[in-house]
């Protein structure tokens, strides 16, 4: 006999097979397309917002969205894995030190801003590995080019004694 949670972890793995969802996280600026259906016609409406809850529970998993429109704060509640969620994409990631920012309701203005996380990658990639011959050919490029550079190095030295010396025979004519 299967628990309901075998068979939510399931659907929710169909699910995931259709769709793919960015990871996401609370404070993000998150723009979320959502199908609407006007009598026969469906069409895809987007709600761009700040994400200010997000609450996992395999197939009952939601988020909270809160948006300023018109000067009147709106706050959308979704299901993850709901077939109105057509598409997510994260615009901004938020710095934030809390789950829920229930606080921003109460703040308007610059008080409301979040600032935003700066990713950096470090390192390298191990999915992108380059074989070992095309790794030989780059480091003999790169050392071709450092013989190169002193060249330049030097013309750039003998360019601004001339200078100099036309600087000099100004000052001579004068």
């Amino acid at each position: 006999m299967k628990n309901i949670e075998d068979i939510n972890r399931e659907s929710v793995k169909r699910i995931l097979a259709k769709k793919k969802f960015p990871n996401f996280f609370a404070g993000d600026t998150i723009k979320i397309g959502v199908r609407i259906s006007e009598g026969k016609r469906e069409r895809i409406q987007y709600f761009e917002g700040v994400c200010i809850a997000k609450k996992n529970r395999d197939i009952n998993s939601s988020f909270t969205v809160r948006k300023i429109s018109f000067g009147e704060g709106v706050e959308r509640t979704f299901a993850l894995y709901s077939p109105i969620v057509n598409s997510i994409k994260v615009i901004r990631s938020g710095k934030v030190k809390k789950a829920k920012l229930y606080y921003l309701r109460d703040r308007k203005g610059k008080s409301a801003r979040i600032s935003e996380k700066i990713k950096k990658k470090i390192g390298i990639d191990i999915s992108e590995q380059i074989p070992e011959k095309e790794t030989m050919v780059q480091n003999e490029s790169t050392e071709v080019k450092t013989k190169d550079e002193p060249k330049k190095e030097e013309i750039k030295k003998e360019t601004p004694k001339v200078e100099v010396k036309k600087k000099e025979l100004k000052t001579e004519k004068k």
